[in-house]
């Protein structure tokens, strides 16, 4: 057995709360790796929904990498969320026209965080919210609705709001190792074959399989 089929929508029978969201987002802007899914009972397939002021104009990209789970509720807030906020005021009478659109802010006036970068093997917990820019690194756990305003060192437990490091998961060694052997871009036989080093504990037992 080789695992499930990463182009399936639905992986578990009966179950249509977890997809495997890579098959199912239209946007060319938001990018998903093998095997990530989304776990939500209303209308899992469409996790575009979460991902907020994406304007195709502005450019940003949401990229998620492979092997990450996604509790119900998460948001990702992008740039077209920004205000100017050089000025006085923040509020943008531009949109409304009407003679308003004369204080029209020029591109490089608005914050712009650049692309939002989900690693590999990252669980994001029920209703939380990402903003925009943030890099999270592989492996890291963000705990239920946390608001993540910076980056995310890889195998580090945050939570809270705005979020904070609550524990490195492993050693900093160790850490260095698991990157180096990047399980999650092995073939999905060999992943499947050593299953049981991946989900275990011992770095050196993973590095073995990595050689083999």
């Amino acid at each position: 057995m080789n695992g499930p089929n990463p182009q399936d929508r639905h992986p578990m029978a009966g179950f249509p709360q977890v997809c495997f969201i890579k098959n199912t987002v239209t946007n060319p802007n938001i990018v998903i790796g093998d095997y990530t899914y989304y776990d939500d009972p209303d209308d899992s397939e469409n996790f575009e929904r979460n991902v907020l002021y994406h304007f195709p104009f502005i450019g940003d990209r949401l990229i998620i990498g492979k092997f990450c789970a996604i509790a119900r509720g998460v948001k990702f807030i992008m740039n077209g969320a920004n205000h100017k906020t050089s000025g006085f005021s923040t509020y943008p009478f531009q949109i409304f026209g009407n003679g308003w659109e004369k204080v029209m802010p020029q591109p490089s006036e608005l914050p712009y965080k650049g692309d939002t970068v989900i690693g590999n093997d990252v669980w994001i917990g029920y209703d939380c919210l990402i903003m925009p820019g943030v890099n999270i690194g592989n492996g890291a756990i963000i705990s239920s609705r946390s608001v993540v305003v910076a980056d995310v060192p890889a195998y580090t437990v945050i939570g809270g709001n705005p979020a904070k490091v609550i524990k490195e998961r492993f050693p900093p060694d160790t850490v260095s190792a698991l990157e180096d052997v990047a399980w999650w871009n092995w073939p999905i036989e060999k992943i499947t074959q050593h299953l049981p080093a991946i989900v275990a504990a011992d770095v050196d037992a993973l590095r073995a399989c990595s050689e083999a």
